[in-house]
């Protein structure tokens, strides 16, 4: 039985397609699963030290926390301090302003899209798996059942010991189908669940920033250190 199943494995190229189908989506739920892990406590953590940085009106130290902090979240605050360390003055013949709250939160947001983006990445290939691998099951099994037809034709004879190559053909290349395609669908659903939370959990973090940054932009702009709300030193 088993040797027949490996014949069928090579002879059958939809149980190839099948295969190939659900080794692209536990490649891809893995890779999901190590981008999106964490994601949370790391932008919590550098939304926190970013917001000690801006209190001290120290803006190198709030980019040095970015650009060390490795989580996607990074360019959304960083969006802020590059938009904040922008002087008043000139650039290529033209005049420019210093950062008002409009332009710091159309900046914020832009980059939070982005990172809302790559959360997602590669989350419809598996909707794509789920979707499509039924049909090639099904592709299988017309498939094997025209064997099955022709076998009967070539021999000349009916019965099951004629016919049972290709039914079998039929029956295995469904069931793996069906099976890749729920695993796809499971696979799929929680990792997109957890995107949607992580991107909420994200827009709150920018407004909470937004909020802070524009609470700070006068000392911001003076190069001064606010006192943080609550006593805190």
């Amino acid at each position: 039985m088993d040797q027949n199943l490996l014949n069928l494995v090579k002879a059958s190229f939809s149980l190839w397609l099948i295969i190939a189908c659900s080794v692209i989506a536990v490649a891809v739920a893995v890779e999901r699963t190590f981008a999106l892990w964490g994601f949370g406590e790391k932008a919590r953590s550098l939304a926190d030290a970013v917001g000690r940085a801006l209190y001290r009106a120290d803006l190198d130290d709030g980019r040095a926390q970015c650009e060390r902090s490795g989580s996607m979240a990074a360019e959304v605050f960083l969006a802020a301090l590059v938009a904040l360390s922008a002087k008043g003055g000139t650039l290529a013949g033209r005049p420019t302003a210093e950062p008002n709250p409009e332009r710091l939160a159309a900046a914020v947001e832009r980059e939070r899209q982005r990172v809302n983006l790559r959360l997602r990445r590669g989350l419809w290939i598996l909707g794509t798996v789920g979707a499509t691998a039924p049909f090639i099951g099904l592709f299988g099994t017309v498939v094997g059942i025209m064997n099955a037809f022709h076998d009967m034709a070539h021999t000349g004879q009916g019965g099951f010991a004629v016919v049972s190559a290709g039914i079998s053909e039929a029956l295995i290349t469904t069931a793996a189908g069906i099976a890749v395609a729920v695993l796809a669908v499971v696979l799929f659903n929680v990792l997109n669940t957890h995107a949607q939370q992580l991107t909420l959990q994200l827009r709150l973090l920018t407004e909470e920033y937004l909020e802070l940054v524009k609470e700070l932009l006068p000392s911001l702009r003076a190069g001064a250190p606010a006192r943080p709300a609550g006593g805190e030193g």
